[in-house]
């Protein structure tokens, strides 16, 4: 809590300090990178024809057209079964190549198809972030008999033993038959675990902590949610066994060499030690990624808990901006509600450089454990918030620009009507510079992006979440007399300009409008077909209305 009201304050103190420069007095910035964007390359229910790579890589042209620059791929590791999306991971060197449980191709294809997806990106520098997931490992080979007690089975306290110690046969051996000794030898037993879910030989479920010779516990540097949060599901893997910390140390420096990759995610980090993956990310730093890119899922709606972790990790992560989302739920389902205040207690806000801002991913889509109801109105303001702002790193979602598969009934469409690609190439072509907020209205806000000297034409951009509205704006003297017109919005209207840069941009009820001058550069893109011909067997009921403008 010091480390949350600490930050606060200096957020506070800084915002007293600075005085907004005079709107007609704005030059354009210095010319920077162009912006970055995240995809994540997949939605919690995408086919299961194991030829997900394929898709992926025939969609990158596109993707690359509206502004994507790195993708975000799903664990391709083999699961407990051929359907496994990966998070049920049975083997961390196996990526599509041996006959293991079932099947050779993991769910979302072979290895050789992503091998030629991950060289393809690196072609088209798109930068490619894998899914790691660490915590647990799934469908074990076989039963031992190890002695463990169980533990507060209630989620009230992780740390309550309920039993004498008793031995167990928990599913804790993992030989890999398939694979046999090939790019790694190690085999897993129960002492490279700390707890499983359940006892084969009683039958019974629930949460045994495994003992050890010298006392093992739960590992202490994870989240305090239930008293303590080691244990979440599966075989949990002792990260304290230096063993276990070899082994996934050679895995990286191995899956480096089979991948061109960019940067990693990690799966469910507030379940296993933070000192351990501060020492991971050191050792992927001197070996095979110097220079990547680290994004925690940290999965907590309070800012607080990642303003925390950020400092207990050295900021060497970013983490998932999970309370904005809550906010974006909160306001979208809320009559009324101040759209003024959408940022409050985000992390966005406080840690800008380290918040990586989404609207849906696979965890919060629906029927998903961690679902995060917005309402359909809200999403192209949601995704208007984290792409054309300047402020964080942004995550286009999968399901959002292609639709679902699953999780509600029948098909659900893509997100913003289908023009979730106009807001990602607003962002890619005019998003930059200075920005200047009108948060002046409870239901009815705006901001205008200036440019800078080398994406000059900027943006203005209005919100509404009541009745159709308008915001008198400054877009800078030198687009005096411009004529702007939507790339995004309903309007259908022309603005002009005034000679001291001011121009009344409207706005329907419960939407958003895009405004960019009509002549400005790139404004040909806008209005095009947006399809992968590849997703049209997929989504055959929404590709073929799916339009960029």
């Amino acid at each position: 809590m010091a480390s949350f009201i600490s930050s606060a304050y200096k957020y506070i103190f800084r915002r007293k300090k600075s005085k907004w420069l005079d709107i007609e007095d704005f030059n354009a910035d210095k010319p920077g990178e162009d912006n970055q964007l995240m995809f994540q390359a997949f939605e919690w229910f995408a086919p299961d024809d194991k030829k997900h790579w394929r898709r992926l890589q025939a969609a990158l042209p596109s993707l690359k057209a509206i502004g994507v620059t790195s993708i975000w791929l799903p664990p391709g590791c083999k699961a407990m079964h051929p359907s496994g999306n990966g998070y049920d991971i049975y083997d961390l060197y196996d990526l599509g190549e041996f006959n293991q449980k079932g099947t050779k191709a993991t769910k979302w294809g072979t290895k050789e198809e992503l091998v030629s997806l991950v060289t393809r990106a690196h072609e088209m520098e798109i930068a490619v972030y894998w899914d790691a997931v660490l915590n647990h490992k799934a469908a074990a080979d076989y039963v031992e008999k190890c002695v463990a007690v169980m533990v507060d089975p209630k989620d009230l306290d992780r740390r309550r033993v309920i039993s004498e110690p008793q031995e167990i046969e928990a599913w804790s051996g993992f030989s890999f038959p398939g694979r046999g000794n090939q790019y790694s030898k190690m085999k897993y037993r129960s002492e490279h675990f700390t707890g499983v879910d359940y006892d084969a030989l009683t039958g019974r479920n629930g949460i045994f902590k495994i003992l050890g010779p010298q006392n093992k516990d739960w590992a202490r540097d994870v989240s305090t949610e239930n008293g303590n949060y080691d244990y979440l599901m599966f075989a949990d893997l002792d990260h304290s066994n230096p063993e276990v910390r070899e082994d996934i140390k050679r895995w990286i420096e191995w899956l480096g060499n089979q991948l061109h990759l960019s940067g990693l995610r990690f799966d469910a980090a507030k379940h296993y030690s933070a000192g351990f993956l501060r020492d991971f990310i050191a050792h992927i730093q001197q070996t095979v990624g110097a220079g990547w890119f680290f994004v925690a899922e940290y999965w907590k709606a309070e800012v607080w808990e990642l303003l925390n972790y950020l400092g207990r990790m050295g900021h060497l992560v970013s983490l998932f901006d999970a309370p904005l989302v809550h906010q974006f739920s909160y306001i979208s389902t809320t009559e009324g509600a101040d759209l003024r205040r959408v940022f409050e207690g985000s992390l966005v806000k406080y840690k800008e450089k380290h918040a990586v801002t989404f609207v849906m991913n696979h965890d919060t889509q629906p029927s998903q454990s961690l679902e995060v109801p917005i309402a359909e109105f809200f999403k192209p303001l949601a995704y208007s918030l984290i792409l054309l702002r300047k402020e964080g790193y942004p995550c286009l979602f999968y399901g959002d620009l292609y639709g679902l598969c699953g999780g509600c009934e029948g098909i659900l469409r893509p997100s913003c009507n289908g023009q979730l690609a106009n807001l990602s190439l607003a962002r890619k072509l005019y998003a930059y510079g200075q920005q200047r907020d009108y948060f002046n209205k409870r239901n009815c806000i705006g901001f205008v992006r200036m440019g800078d000297s080398a994406h000059p034409h900027g943006l203005a951009c209005v919100l509404s979440n009541g009745p159709a509205d308008k915001k008198r704006m400054n877009v800078g003297k030198s687009h005096a007399g411009s004529v702007w017109t939507e790339v995004y919005g309903t309007c259908r209207s022309r603005v002009t300009i005034d000679r001291r840069g001011y121009g009344v941009f409207g706005v329907v009820s419960y939407s958003v409008s895009v405004w960019v001058r009509e002549d400005a550069t790139g404004r040909d893109s806008f209005g095009k077909l947006y399809v992968d011909s590849l997703f049209v067997s997929v989504f055959p009921l929404l590709t073929n209305h799916q339009w960029a403008g």
